[in-house]
């Protein structure tokens, strides 16, 4: 039930040791990340759910990834603490309603 987990994870403020299949480079990739919401794109015509995370270790500009749930290989959830401050620059609109203070 990695939806269920992913939704605690987001209320818990825990990181995640994600494994996913990486369109762009061809390959599964892992990383550590934030969950961040769990629902449809708003920039996809896709509407279909998905996780959405913020990704420590990326080497992109942009940290967010958004993917599909065939496209995760696994989810580890982990006993780390984030803090939503790290990232969250931006007047949320979550789709996952939660408890983060002025980030929510």
């Amino acid at each position: 039930m990695p939806k269920v987990q992913f939704i605690s994870s987001i209320h818990d403020k825990k990181k995640i040791k994600l494994t996913f299949f990486s369109k762009e480079d061809g390959r599964k990739i892992t990383r550590l990340c934030a969950p961040m919401d769990f629902g449809p794109s708003r920039r996809t015509k896709n509407q279909d759910d998905r996780f959405h995370l913020w990704d420590y270790e990326s080497d992109q500009k942009n940290h967010v990834l958004s993917l599909l749930p065939n496209q995760v290989e696994t989810m580890e959830f982990l006993n780390t603490d984030f803090c939503p401050s790290d990232f969250v620059t931006w007047k949320a609109n979550w789709i996952v309603k939660r408890d983060w203070g002025i980030h929510s």
